[in-house]
């Protein structure tokens, strides 16, 4: 089958390309570098000045919680941050020139545009889930809260948030066709993404014109939806075994964008699936309509 030949071809050449693996988690490493030299202390800080005065918790408790932001803000970056790394082969191919062999060849272009999505889609999945897994083990040896339900959330979660970042990713790179595009596009999203979800700093202590921006974001709930599911175990215990009021549960929830504002409005973990679900389907809407216009200019150029 073509496409899965195009498919394999893409993901092998992704991983031969060792650079492209290392730029692809670079992102994962400043974040976890981050963590470990300072934002570790402010994350614990800042869920003691949640807490009623006065109140000790078991160190268990806060792990769950410290962990459960790490690796909710590292695997909302990943999701977008890795699918722009390993689409990048599509913008390679024009530089190279090997995608006029590839369109040379008796394989349709949409079949060519369908394999740089779906092997784009699976090296994120795999670096992304691998991710997970790790984030797991450790809140498992420190401070484990989450429920069977809430590790499928996650793992949907994450799903949607890797189609989210390769249909955003493959609209993008279908425009550029140089290193230099490449490279500019690759360190913009690196940098910035972070920042603009919500990963590095809860976008409830940004300027109230900032969080409305970031409200109309589809990422910004993406990462709401990865953080629900992290968290809601350790904050139902709180509530339900430290016997925490329900008010301060619900004040720790919108420090940190557990529960997300939108006009002052509340934006719960259903509202999130909804909007991340029409944001995936928008965006390949309109990949697949860029490409049949593509195709159809190809046609007219033979």
């Amino acid at each position: 089958m073509v496409l899965f030949s195009l498919i394999k071809r893409n993901i092998k050449l992704f991983f031969k390309d060792k650079g492209l693996v290392i730029s692809s988690l670079i992102t994962p490493m400043i974040l976890i570098l981050l963590y470990v030299t300072f934002l570790r202390n402010v994350y614990v800080d800042s869920f003691h000045s949640s807490l009623p005065s006065g109140l000790t918790l078991d160190e268990s408790y806060i792990n769950g919680f410290v962990y459960g932001w790490l690796f909710s803000s590292l695997l909302a970056t990943s999701c977008v941050t890795v699918s722009f790394c390993s689409n990048l082969l599509m913008v390679q191919d024009k530089v190279t020139g090997s995608i006029h062999d590839l369109q040379i060849a008796p394989v349709k272009s949409t079949t060519i545009a369908i394999s740089y999505y779906i092997a784009s889609m699976l090296v994120t999945l795999i670096i992304c889930y691998l991710e997970m897994i790790v984030g797991f083990i450790i809140m498992a040896s420190t401070g484990w809260f989450l429920s069977v339900g809430d590790v499928f959330g996650i793992i949907l979660g994450v799903f949607l948030l890797v189609n989210f970042g390769t249909a955003l990713s493959s609209i993008i790179h279908h425009f550029l066709s140089t290193q230099g595009q490449m490279s500019a596009v690759g360190t913009l999203v690196s940098s910035i993404y972070g920042f603009i979800c919500g990963a590095y700093m809860p976008i409830s202590q940004f300027g109230k014109a900032l969080q409305i921006i970031l409200g109309f974001l589809p990422g910004t709930y993406g990462t709401a939806l990865l953080r629900h599911h992290f968290e809601n175990g350790v904050l139902t215990k709180l509530q339900v075994e430290q016997n925490f009021p329900k008010e301060v549960v619900d004040g720790i929830s919108e420090n940190f964008d557990i529960s997300l504002k939108f006009f002052d409005k509340n934006v719960n973990a259903v509202a999130d699936y909804i909007i991340m679900i029409a944001s995936v389907v928008v965006l390949i809407g309109i990949y697949v309509l860029i490409n049949m216009r593509n195709n159809k200019l190809l046609k007219e150029k033979k």
